[in-house]
């Protein structure tokens, strides 16, 4: 039986959502869950700093073996849209510094893999794991549960033989997949 542990992250810069999954043969459980609060923070240079040395710590401690994290979506307001992508950036280059290979997924494809809708709410997707990774209770913060389901999404994505790893959406596949693209 494949064993593993999955670092899942909901990037945000007033909430940052993470899940870590264990994943042993097709059951999957909960390891930890919970969301950085950076609201409070000053600017977002600190913001991106608290969201480094948080992903590098969680790394550190429960040494997962690969990370998943949600792509931003297309949004109206474009100043959302940078901040959530250097949100993203920074928590990919945490990972990235230690050594573990980053996946990234949008949001229609994570809530697809999880409830079989890419329109799913949040509020559907966390019941949906609730089932599917035998939780008692939900936690309060939704963005805890969307990083969980980024995580539960890339087990599925990366073990189902009928995927292959073209549809994976990580950096090492593209790289070589696309060796003339690449300098």
């Amino acid at each position: 039986m494949r064993e593993r542990i999955i670092l899942g992250i909901d990037p945000g810069t007033l909430h940052l959502g993470y899940g870590i999954l264990h994943v042993k043969g097709s059951s999957m459980s909960v390891v930890c869950l919970g969301e950085v609060r950076l609201n409070k923070l000053e600017n977002q240079q600190l913001k991106l700093l608290k969201i480094f040395e948080k992903i590098q710590g969680l790394i550190q401690e429960f040494k997962p073996d690969e990370c998943a994290v949600e792509c931003p979506f297309y949004g109206e307001n474009v100043q959302s849209m940078l901040k959530l992508g250097r949100a993203q950036g920074v928590a990919m280059a945490a990972a990235l510094h230690l050594g573990l290979p980053v996946a990234e997924y949008y949001p229609k494809k994570v809530k697809q893999s999880v409830t079989g809708n890419g329109n799913a709410t949040k509020e559907q997707v966390a019941a949906m794991l609730k089932t599917l990774c035998v939780m008692d209770a939900l936690p309060k913060s939704l963005d805890a549960t969307d990083a969980l389901a980024v995580a539960v999404c890339h087990h599925y994505q990366t073990s189902n033989p009928l995927l292959g790893n073209s549809k994976t959406t990580d950096w090492k596949s593209f790289v070589t997949n696309n060796k003339d693209r690449v300098k």
